[in-house]
């Protein structure tokens, strides 16, 4: 059966990652989180010192850096010139930075087509904000991923104190409420839902579930299109 593209949208905190990452695993196809390329540039910006509210300098950053992403057994590797940043953009501090780093067209345009150029021969499962309405607005299959607010808080609680991060629901949650606001209302490709996309609501669904219910739509997607 052909390899497809297959785009994985949704709000922070709804599993994309998770999700999108065990979906190539059980189709044997690459995972690309193109989040982590704009964590990335977030990472550098906030060690270089680059004020986050200066379109200017993000963009040169952006421009002069190389973000490599590499998969290794489950895990997919982040590297910024050379470096293994992998770990280290999973901060908060690294995630709210980020959030304002994506908004920054500037930003973006260099990063899309890097995202476009990975993907474009088939056989990925991307992820991020606005792949199945920007970067890859042909893919094969489009997923609308989306958690109740609470749902997602809880989650990325969880992973915060897996990390040994200091948070509390109230304040997680808040920050997930934020997120969502400035992913919408950004001018440079809001999250919103491609009109084509099939919306899985996992809120009452673990990541292993929510993946297998994907594959499931990729494999009649591939057999639908070798016919």
């Amino acid at each position: 059966m052909r390899k497809l593209i297959i785009a994985i949208d949704g709000p922070v905190g709804s599993g994309k990652s998770t999700v999108a990452r065990r979906v190539a695993e059980l189709l044997g196809y690459t995972h690309l989180d193109s989040g982590a390329m704009y964590r990335a540039v977030a990472w550098k910006a906030l060690r270089a010192g680059v004020p986050l509210d200066s379109p200017v300098d993000l963009e040169r950053l952006a421009g002069a850096v190389r973000i490599d992403l590499q998969p290794r057994g489950s895990k997919l590797h982040v590297l910024l010139d050379g470096e293994d940043i992998t770990d280290q953009i999973r901060t908060t501090d690294v995630s709210r930075a980020a959030s304002v780093v994506a908004a920054v067209a500037g930003v973006r345009r260099p990063l899309v087509e890097e995202q476009r150029r990975a993907g474009a021969q088939g056989g990925v499962v991307m992820e991020g904000r606005d792949i199945g309405t920007v970067v890859f607005p042909h893919a094969d299959l489009k997923i609308y991923l989306d958690a109740s607010p609470e749902v997602r808080a809880a989650r990325r609680l969880k992973e915060l104190e897996e990390k040994g991060e200091d948070s509390n629901l109230a304040k997680v949650l808040a920050d997930v409420r934020e997120r969502d606001r400035r992913d919408r209302e950004r001018e440079a490709s809001p999250l919103v839902r491609a009109g084509d996309a099939v919306v899985v609501d996992n809120t009452a669904m673990d990541a292993e579930e929510t993946a297998r219910v994907i594959v499931l739509l990729a494999q009649e997607r591939a057999k639908a299109a070798s016919v």
